[in-house]
């Protein structure tokens, strides 16, 4: 089964940065598709920036230009890049293929004060 873990998450003030990490176990990995989502308080989760295996990139329009999305098959380890914070990114973020599997990981909590 595979496995997630999510790091680097914490609280920053409105335009800092954090880098977010995601461990995945299972040489899966290499072939998939992967992504970081978010799950605000009271929202539904949103799917925020994908990487496909070849390295293509996609990015939900409110994150474009500051967050960037990347990855390291030989780690099987992905990367979310996170510059000019806003309150309105606070989430609990978390990585997995696109689409999801059903497996999420404990995520890593992203507070961004004004």
């Amino acid at each position: 089964q595979v496995q997630l873990v999510e790091s680097g998450g914490g609280l920053v003030q409105a335009g800092g940065s954090l880098r977010l990490s995601c461990a995945a176990s299972g040489s899966i990995f290499t072939f998939k598709t992967m992504g970081w989502y978010r799950q605000a308080p009271g929202k539904q989760r949103e799917l925020v920036a994908t990487i496909s295996s070849g390295g293509s990139t996609g990015y939900l329009d409110s994150v474009k230009g500051r967050f960037t999305i990347s990855r390291d098959n030989a780690k099987n380890t992905v990367y979310l890049q996170m510059n000019s914070l806003k309150p309105e990114d606070t989430a609990v973020y978390y990585c997995n293929s696109v689409p999801s599997w059903s497996y999420w990981g404990q995520g890593t909590q992203v507070t961004v004060s004004s």
